[in-house]
């Protein structure tokens, strides 16, 4: 087992987290976690992503940072790509941008538009299901705030639920240069000092 290295206080860590991998350090019976990834001490995520979505986590060891990035008032953007069912017209888009009653809460207006499958992008482990007679699009999502499985259920509240969904950006940071599972440190940028 490697030891842990030390980690610079004044920077981050840009993960893409493969789907499947827990968003926590603490390991579960026959679960990857972070903690299989990132061999760092002292770092937590700023942020999470469910075991099924794949992407950019941000983590951090230094607690007001990590609260800024995660705040929900600090509308701090995060992109998503979502592969969903179906081909969904622009009124699914425009209900997606205008803000959905998701029953709990409702969903600030949003960036929402169709793109190709991105450039570049990796088989995912498991392969998302398909189905003959139903085709795929892929669409993106840009949000500043970010609730429990909140682009799934946005998704799915518009007839086209997710199948494949994987975080790109958050703020500054992308996920650019990073197969699934590697990582990179890097510095704060100067906004946010």
């Amino acid at each position: 087992m490697r030891r842990a290295r030390r980690f610079h206080m004044a920077s981050v860590i840009l993960l893409n987290k493969p789907c499947g991998v827990l968003c926590q350090f603490t390991p579960e019976a026959g679960r990857a976690c972070l903690k299989d990834y990132v061999p760092v001490a002292g770092v937590y995520p700023a942020g999470r992503l469910d075991a099924d979505s794949e992407g950019l986590l941000v983590l951090t060891g230094d607690g007001a940072l990590q609260a800024r990035i995660a705040e929900p008032r600090r509308k701090l953007a995060k992109t998503y790509w979502a592969q969903v069912e179906g081909l969904p017209e622009e009124s699914a888009l425009q209900r997606l941008r205008a803000g959905l009653d998701l029953g709990d809460f409702i969903t600030r207006p949003c960036g929402a538009r169709h793109i190709h499958q991105p450039a570049g992008l990796w088989p995912r482990d498991p392969p998302v299901r398909r189905r003959l007679h139903i085709p795929t699009s892929w669409l993106e999502l840009r949000l500043e705030e970010g609730k429990n499985r909140q682009v799934r259920r946005m998704t799915a509240k518009v007839g086209h639920p997710t199948l494949r969904l994987i975080r790109c950006s958050v703020g500054p940071w992308t996920l650019e240069g990073l197969a699934p599972g590697q990582w990179r440190e890097c510095g704060v940028p100067q906004i946010w000092g």
